[in-house]
C-alpha cells in the first residue's frame, strides 16, 4: 500500500484506496451492472500502463459479464470497486450500458478532444452544443474529463439502440460543427484537426467506454473526472483544481451533478420535431 503511485506528489497505492472507498456512494451509480474495461496501472503514473478486458481469476465474491467470450468486471459494490483499485486500476472505464439492456445505452456521450487546442475552445464548444440541445430541448450535462477535455452527457434511459444514440449524437456534432467551424471539427486524424476542439461521438458504439464520473486520471496531480454545473462552463474555469483531494468539497456542496444522467431519458423523437 505504501507503493508510490503519484511521485511528484507523493501520493500511494493506499492514498488511492482511500479515495475510492470514501468515494463509492458517490461513484457506484455510474458503474453498477456496467462492463468495466479496466486500465491497469501496477507500478503508478510513470510506469508502464495496459488496458484488461478479460478477468480471468477474481474471488467468488468478484461479478462478471461474460460477452462474446469475454469475461468482463463489474464493480457493484465498494468491495468489488476496492478489488479493482488494488489491481492498480487509477482509472474506471465502464460501458455506456448495463447488463441486462446492453444494447441500450443510458447516456449519448460528446467527447471534447483539444489535443493542440486550448481549453478556451473546449468551453466554447461545450457551451454551443448546450445551446443546441436546449433548443430542442434535450437536456445535457457536463464534466471534466480529468484530462484535457470535457464530457457532456444526454440521459436517454435505456430506450434507444447504440444506432439510434450514434446517429443523434452525429447530428448534434454536424450541427455544433457547422456553427462555429473556426474552432471545432469532426475529423478523427490529428494531422487535418489544425488546432480545433474534436467532437468525438464515436464513442457511442456498444463496447466503448469513457472515465466515470470522479474516477481518478492518470496524470499529475491526481485529477478527478468531476460533474459541473453549466454556469461553471466559462472562461477560467480550470480543469486541474478537480482533484483527489478537492472532490469532496464539491460533494458536499453540491452533490452527484451527475445523478440526472442516469435517470428519465430524453424524447428523441419529439427533441429532432423541435
Amino acid at each position: 500500500m505504501d507503493k508510490i503511485y503519484w511521485p511528484k506528489e507523493k501520493i500511494t497505492k493506499g492514498d488511492l484506496l482511500l479515495y475510492y472507498e470514501k468515494v463509492a456512494k458517490w461513484i457506484l451509480p455510474h458503474l453498477k451492472d456496467r462492463p468495466e474495461s479496466m486500465r491497469r496501472f501496477p507500478d503508478g503514473i510513470t510506469g508502464a500502463s495496459f488496458f484488461q478486458k478479460n478477468l480471468l481469476q477474481h474471488p467468488d465474491w468478484v461479478e462478471t459479464a461474460p460477452i462474446n467470450q469475454v469475461n468482463y468486471l463489474m464493480i457493484q459494490n465498494e468491495e468489488s470497486l476496492l478489488f479493482a483499485a488494488n489491481l492498480g486500476c487509477i482509472e474506471l472505464h465502464p460501458f455506456l450500458s448495463r447488463v441486462g439492456k446492453l444494447k441500450y445505452p443510458d447516456y449519448v456521450i460528446f467527447d471534447l478532444d483539444p489535443k493542440s487546442a486550448s481549453f478556451e475552445k473546449v468551453i466554447e464548444v461545450a457551451k454551443t452544443i448546450h445551446d443546441v440541445l436546449d433548443e430542442i430541448k434535450v437536456p445535457s450535462y457536463c464534466k471534466t474529463s480529468g484530462a484535457t477535455g470535457l464530457h457532456i452527457a444526454v440521459p436517454l434511459g435505456a430506450k434507444y439502440t447504440y444506432d439510434t444514440a450514434k446517429r443523434f449524437a452525429e447530428l448534434i456534432a454536424k450541427i455544433v460543427q457547422k456553427k462555429i467551424p473556426q474552432i471545432s471539427t469532426l475529423e478523427r486524424s490529428l494531422s487535418k484537426r489544425k488546432g480545433k476542439v474534436y467532437i468525438d461521438y464515436h464513442q457511442n458504439n456498444m463496447g466503448q467506454t469513457i472515465a466515470a464520473a470522479y474516477s481518478v486520471r492518470a496524470r499529475p496531480k491526481a485529477p478527478v473526472s468531476t460533474p459541473l454545473k453549466w454556469e461553471e462552463v466559462k472562461k477560467g474555469l480550470d480543469p486541474t483544481a478537480f482533484t483527489m483531494k478537492t472532490i469532496f468539497q464539491r460533494l458536499k456542496k453540491f452533490g452527484d451533478l451527475f445523478a440526472p444522467v442516469l435517470k428519465k431519458g430524453a424524447n428523441l423523437e419529439l427533441a429532432l420535431k423541435n
